[in-house]
């Protein structure tokens, strides 16, 4: 079987170099391209040895359209302001685009729609499996305690930028869909003075900043006397890394479109 031929968008990154070292270790699967921005200091170095394993031969880059007319797919922890024209050219390539970059605008979100007509783009807020089978529990809860309120608390590290964050955003909209929702219209994402009470059928964010924290992530119903709480903790990287190789696997030979994490681990409804 010929490897499927992977770029990393990225690849100095903490997810890049995770990603590097997972299809280090994949069977099916093979580093094609390393990619950076423009004027990145890491460029022209090894990608494996960057990564913490042996050189591969690899050299980051800042040249993504060489790299993705010679790929199959292509991984992208990176920014809304790459992953967007990124995935104009992937859809140029015709080559499966891996999102799992966070902070979107609605401009950016129809761009990724004009993409999807002619590329496979998978992208999720997380890309692990337990995050996406925990935003099926919150939707299905939320679904059958229709008069509970929801919360979602989330944690990264402190060099994280965004917040909420991706997967916060995915839990929030999992508990509005289970409510036939819209999440924007709903979502609350800050509380500070005197806020007054707390509107039926809100949901409710709140974000924490420290340390080295992966990611945490609880969701709270809370209802007249009782409270249910769902979390999850990610503590390692890795488990993303192997949902985007799962991702780029499965949307090889898939019709193009804007698909999921649900879809790739037959969770869509």
């Amino acid at each position: 079987m010929t490897p499927i031929r992977v770029t990393v968008a990225g690849a100095s990154g903490r997810m890049g170099r995770t990603l590097i070292r997972a299809l280090g270790e994949a069977q099916d699967m093979q580093l094609a391209f390393a990619l950076e921005r423009p004027g990145q200091s890491e460029l022209g170095k090894d990608a494996g040895a960057l990564s913490g394993q042996p050189p591969n031969g690899i050299l980051l880059t800042d040249d993504p359209l060489a790299a993705l007319a010679a790929s199959d797919a292509v991984l992208d922890f990176t920014s809304p302001a790459a992953s967007v024209p990124l995935s104009e050219l992937a859809a140029q390539a015709r080559i499966v685009h891996v999102i799992g970059t966070t902070g979107f605008s609605d401009n950016d979100l129809a761009r990724l729609r004009a993409s999807a007509r002619h590329a496979v783009i998978v992208k999720s807020g997380n890309m692990s499996l337990g995050v996406n089978l925990l935003a099926a529990l919150v939707r299905e809860a939320a679904k059958a305690l229709p008069e509970f309120d929801v919360e979602i608390l989330e944690m990264h590290h402190r060099m994280k930028v965004d917040a909420p964050s991706g997967t916060a955003l995915l839990l929030g909209e999992a508990a509005a869909e289970g409510r036939r929702q819209s999440l924007k219209e709903h979502a609350v994402r800050g509380r500070d003075g005197i806020t007054g009470a707390r509107p039926d059928g809100s949901i409710g964010f709140a974000s924490l900043r420290g340390g080295t924290v992966v990611g945490d992530h609880t969701v709270t119903l809370a209802g007249p006397f009782e409270r249910i709480e769902l979390t999850h903790r990610a503590e390692d990287r890795m488990i993303f890394a192997k949902g985007a190789l799962a991702a780029a696997r499965w949307g090889q030979g898939k019709k193009p479109g804007l698909y999921g994490m649900t879809d790739v681990l037959g969770l869509a409804r």
